[in-house]
């Protein structure tokens, strides 16, 4: 409480029967005579200048009033604190006293401030300050007023002297002396307790009676009575709630007390992540109770809706494109497991957007809690408004339908009881206005009070967008699938969809197609290729699309053959290209080039010899003939002046083996060392080496004559 006051902190102050304006203020000062008070007025320091004013100067009522709005501001004083931490009698103290001695000391902090700013007497401001605490005008925390329920002036005088015999003598503690010491408490050590504790979670109907009976039965040694087994159920309920909620109520636990953070889906930036579901609507059409499939923006919190009468994958796909539309293309989706948003339609279009899905786990809402908290402030905020709303809730309905007397009610149906009115068409028009206006623009605590337009219009990055013809594009890849997963065999009667063929003149039969119905016009289909990602062509039926069928199945017929013509004319033109001789060229030829390619590496090798091969050795090493004597030398001569006269004699024909790679390899080696030692080369060699040089053989010989030399030529 501050003692010093301006004018406008006066008028901010509101006080009863005084000025609630700067000007108001200065006016009753100069009224009062404030101004020559020089003791109680003072130049105001700081920015801004002008005068403050003493609180003495205030009418006793107007500073009991202040006094007690500064009250709520008083709390344990540091030097109380200080020294009741260093009393030894406060390790003898229990919780529960600790707790009464901190709020006690609190209150006496608090009324001595209170005397002291209203400038009463200790007597006057303690009952003043009591009664003031009774009525609940003192504000302070809700530990000190659950300690001290109420006050009186003696309480608070008692308390003084209390304190100054020793702080720890205020812990008071006034059922220690018999805690844990009742029956129920002393019987096997707590687990009479125990006992009923299980019993309460097994079965939360039974009374105390049937409670009774079974402690008895359990342990015939306790002796209890009804009333200490209603105490005993009152405080395992009040002091074990969250457990027994836990085991007899799971969903409850998990949604009211299970541990849960907060920003658990942090995104960066616009249509990073959407969240979609459904829900009944809490308000009755008049063709029934639709369903609301909704969409959330995580990073702006945008929110749009759109109705359908059963929930399905269809409506899943119009929800997107009015998203799509209105937001953009989003980089992620998360659903839960409905079978509307696993069905395979939906999946296709999430692949053909190139979308990402997350699929929570199920029975984990959890995991979507933004979406489900948007559904349940659609359901609270705007459905109330609504005629034809039934409640959240059963009770929620009973509640309603009694409203009016049931003489009112008799014969009466679902429509009349809830002043049925709206149509789907008028309930989508009050969902789109409500998003757009009141949730678009309402602050939102998940977005640090901003709003969902704010956040959407400050984002500054790029949007991916469908647009201009793109937007039909889109109308097509969200037309609902032919029956069942909408994929078919074309055959040369068509397609088959519902017992009814489609001509498909521009798709060859024997082809998979994935049809898609135009929803304006059943006797009208799309053809996709199986995945798809490729338009086919389209597909009519006659008898559904109202025209003659003999003249669409001859003009389908005229268009078949046609687009057949001009698939086999491109092939024959193609065929062109071959000659008789083409295969077998191409085939022998590149035999021939890979076998060129193909060299062994030399085995590893070791000496063998065989008597044969030595004797032919010995025959080869054996000595020159010894040199002819006279004699012989003359028997030559003869016979060779008899040859001179006979015909000459034709030499013998000696055939040449063909040469071997390591032959011509080693042939090209030796022309190459001639022309390195500058030594003549004949024309046919110099042009047979730089052809064997430009051909794959020499290059693969290379290598090996590079890696193992002459071992290589063998």
């Amino acid at each position: 409480m501050r003692d010093w006051l301006s004018a406008p902190e006066l008028a901010a102050l509101g006080l009863p029967g005084l000025p609630a304006t700067k000007q108001g203020w200065l006016d009753y000062a100069e009224r009062e005579g404030w101004l020559l008070r020089t003791d109680k007025v003072r130049l105001r320091r700081g920015r801004g200048g002008g005068l403050e004013y003493s609180i003495d100067l205030l009418p006793a009522a107007a500073l009991a009033a202040y006094a007690a709005r500064a009250i709520g501001e008083v709390a344990l004083p540091a030097e109380d604190a200080a020294a009741a931490a260093v009393e030894e009698q406060k390790k003898q103290l229990t919780l529960i006293a600790l707790d009464n001695r901190d709020a006690r000391l609190t209150l006496l902090a608090a009324a001595d401030r209170y005397a002291k700013g209203a400038q009463l007497s200790r007597v006057m401001a303690d009952r003043t300050f009591a009664a003031l605490y009774n009525l609940g005008q003192i504000e302070v925390e809700p530990g000190v007023r659950a300690a001290v329920p109420k006050l009186s002036r003696r309480t608070l005088a008692r308390w003084r002297e209390t304190k100054r015999r020793g702080i720890s003598g205020l812990g008071v503690d006034k059922g220690a002396a018999r805690r844990g010491k009742g029956a129920l408490d002393r019987g096997g050590e707590g687990k009479v307790r125990a006992f009923l504790t299980a019993a309460i979670a097994k079965q939360p109907h039974l009374s105390s009676d049937h409670l009774l009976k079974a402690v008895e039965k359990r342990f015939p040694d306790v002796k209890v009575s009804i009333r200490t087994v209603q105490r005993m159920r009152a405080k395992i309920t009040s002091e074990d709630k969250v457990l027994l909620i836990k085991i007899t109520n799971p969903d409850a636990y998990k949604s009211k007390y299970r541990l849960s953070g907060t920003n658990s889906h942090a995104v960066e930036r616009l249509n990073e992540l959407w969240m979609i579901d459904a829900s009944p609507a809490d308000a009755l059409c008049v063709d029934g109770r639709h369903a609301v499939y909704l969409c959330v923006d995580i990073f702006s919190r945008r929110l749009i809706v759109y109705v359908s009468r059963t929930p399905r994958a269809d409506a899943v796909a119009l929800l997107m494109r009015r998203a799509i539309i209105a937001w953009g293309v989003p980089e992620r989706v998360k659903t839960d497991n409905g079978s509307d948003f696993t069905a395979k339609a939906t999946q296709r279009l999430f692949k053909a957007l190139e979308i990402e899905v997350e699929l929570s786990d199920p029975f984990s809402p959890e995991q979507k809690g933004h979406i489900e908290r948007a559904v349940g402030t659609f359901q609270r905020d705007l459905c109330p408004l609504l005629p034809g709303f039934i409640g959240h809730s059963v009770k929620d309905r009973k509640v309603i339908e009694e409203r009016r007397a049931f003489s009112a009610r008799l014969g009466q149906d679902d429509a009349g009881a809830f002043c049925v009115e709206l149509n789907a068409r008028e309930l989508q028009s009050y969902c789109d206005d409500w998003a757009a206006g009141r949730y678009a623009h309402r602050p939102h605590s998940g977005i640090e009070g901003a709003t969902p337009f704010q956040m959407a219009a400050s984002f500054a990055g790029t949007v991916r967008r469908i647009e201009g013809d793109d937007v039909r594009a889109l109308d097509l890849l969200l037309a609902p699938a032919a029956g069942g997963d909408g994929i078919r065999t074309v055959t040369k009667r068509g397609v088959r969809v519902d017992g009814s063929y489609y001509l498909t003149p521009d798709v060859d039969p024997e082809t998979r197609v994935l049809v898609r119905m135009d929803p304006e016009d059943m006797g009208h289909a799309w053809l996709f290729s199986a995945d798809g990602a490729a338009f086919l062509g389209e597909a009519i039926c006659p008898e559904l699309a109202g025209v003659d069928p003999a003249a669409a199945v001859a003009h389908a017929r005229a268009a078949r053959e046609q687009h057949m013509k001009e698939q086999a004319a491109a092939v024959r033109a193609d065929m062109k290209q071959f000659h008789p001789r083409y295969f077998a060229d191409v085939v022998v030829r590149d035999a021939a080039i890979a076998a060129g390619k193909l060299v062994e590496f030399p085995k590893p090798s070791e000496p063998h010899s065989t008597p044969a091969l030595q004797a032919a050795k010995a025959a080869i090493e054996a000595p020159a003939p010894a040199p002819q004597s006279e004699q012989q030398r003359a028997t030559l001569a003869e016979i060779e002046s008899d040859l001179a006269g006979a015909a000459p004699i034709t030499p013998a024909r000696v055939a040449q083996l063909p040469e071997t790679k390591q032959q011509r390899f080693r042939r090209a080696l030796q022309i190459e060392e001639r022309i390195a030692r500058n030594e003549r080369v004949s024309t046919e060699d110099a042009m047979w080496l730089g052809a064997y040089q430009a051909g794959p053989e020499y290059r693969a010989m290379r290598e090996l004559y590079q890696d193992f030399g002459e071992a290589a030529l063998r």
